[in-house]
């Protein structure tokens, strides 16, 4: 599987795309300089039980990661994995 990143001004997304398909999205908001809104993750029906929405997590958290971000995660998918997650927390 492999996520792209579309980044803009004040929001973008992470696409999830499988075979050609779009598997799942997942979008969000810049919060300022320094951090952004994950704000709604969506997976395909089609791909239900691949991790496709943590693997969008997955994504993000290296986004932020690598340009020294902070997550801000409202959508209710991507906060049940920062609970489970306790590695991730620090970028909360």
């Amino acid at each position: 599987m492999k996520i792209e990143q579309f980044n803009r001004e004040s929001k973008g997304f992470f696409k999830a795309i499988e075979e050609d398909k779009e598997a799942g999205r997942m979008t969000y908001s810049w919060a300022g300089e320094n951090r952004f809104i994950i704000d709604h993750t969506e997976v395909n029906p089609e791909f239900k039980g691949k991790n496709v929405g943590k693997q969008l997590v997955m994504a993000a958290v290296n986004f932020a990661r690598e340009n020294n971000l902070k997550i801000i995660p409202l959508c209710p998918y991507a906060k049940s994995v920062f609970d489970k997650t306790a590695e991730i927390r620090d970028l909360l």
